[in-house]
């Protein structure tokens, strides 16, 4: 354990030390200017903004689940980073809803906001499963704050007139590197790792939607566009994570998750 907390360590000074290198990366306005832009139900942009409901529907699953069958985790204090996790996907929602009612980089901030939430609970909550439960306890407060810091510093340096994603871009990215390395060099505490695996690869699929915007919508006739998936094929991601920690905790099964005397058999 204390071998993959020395290379998380290294591999994040690494990746930080080689985007300090690098030039500052500012938002590319063209970002913002997204190819579906039709009115749905009386919403501009309708369909990127009604798509994050599916964060919302996930988001409040995830909390749901924790508030009734959080205890019954193998160490209950798991559920701490999860619920962190989940408060950031929920009010994604609402982020993301405002940022695309009228993209600009002042509405993106609060679309960043919670998804660093999210982005960093999800790392704090592996590492208490898979390395130390009071490691990623005491890491969740630091790497919350890291997330946050990483969008309004982007914020700020916009404001200035010379604007630097490379905290966000660390932020954002450096979950997806060390989340792999934890799971490749700890043992499993539950038998559902791959769940990860597949979170992983709709991230990643979800972000190839997303830069696939216009392309995706000119070869589906503009029937929906690339951005929209994203926002729904990030959504399942969070819903395989719903149904693992479901599973764990025994709330899609018959029997009880915890059984007189302590945890069940199902569970462990």
């Amino acid at each position: 354990m204390r071998k993959a907390l020395w290379v998380l360590t290294a591999a994040a000074v690494f990746s930080a030390v080689l985007l300090a290198s690098m030039p500052r990366i500012p938002q590319d306005p063209s970002y913002h200017q997204f190819v579906d832009t039709r009115t749905v139900l009386g919403v501009p942009n309708g369909l990127n903004v009604l798509s994050n409901l599916a964060f919302a529907v996930v988001g409040l699953a995830g909390i749901w689940l924790l508030a009734s069958r959080g205890r019954a985790l193998r160490d209950p204090r798991e559920r701490w980073p999860w619920w962190v996790f989940f408060a950031g996907v929920t009010l994604t929602s609402l982020g993301s809803s405002w940022y695309h009612l009228a993209p600009s980089n002042a509405s993106l901030v609060w679309d960043r906001l919670p998804m660093a939430i999210g982005f960093m609970g999800l790392l704090a909550a592996v590492i208490a499963e898979r390395i130390d439960v009071r490691v990623g306890l005491w890491l969740l407060g630091p790497l919350v704050l890291l997330g946050l810091l990483g969008v309004l510093a982007w914020d700020a340096s916009e404001r200035a007139g010379a604007g630097d994603l490379r905290l966000y871009v660390f932020v954002q990215f450096f979950p997806l590197l060390a989340i792999p390395l934890v799971l490749v060099m700890t043992p499993r505490t539950y038998g559902d790792s791959w769940a990860y695996v597949v979170v992983l690869g709709l991230y990643v699929l979800a972000k190839l939607a997303e830069i696939g915007d216009r392309a995706i919508f000119d070869h589906l006739g503009g029937v929906v566009s690339g951005h929209t998936l994203k926002h729904l094929i990030a959504a399942l991601a969070v819903a395989v994570l719903v149904w693992m920690l479901g599973n764990r905790v025994g709330a899609w099964r018959r029997e009880p998750a915890v059984a007189p005397g302590g945890p069940s058999a199902s569970v462990r």
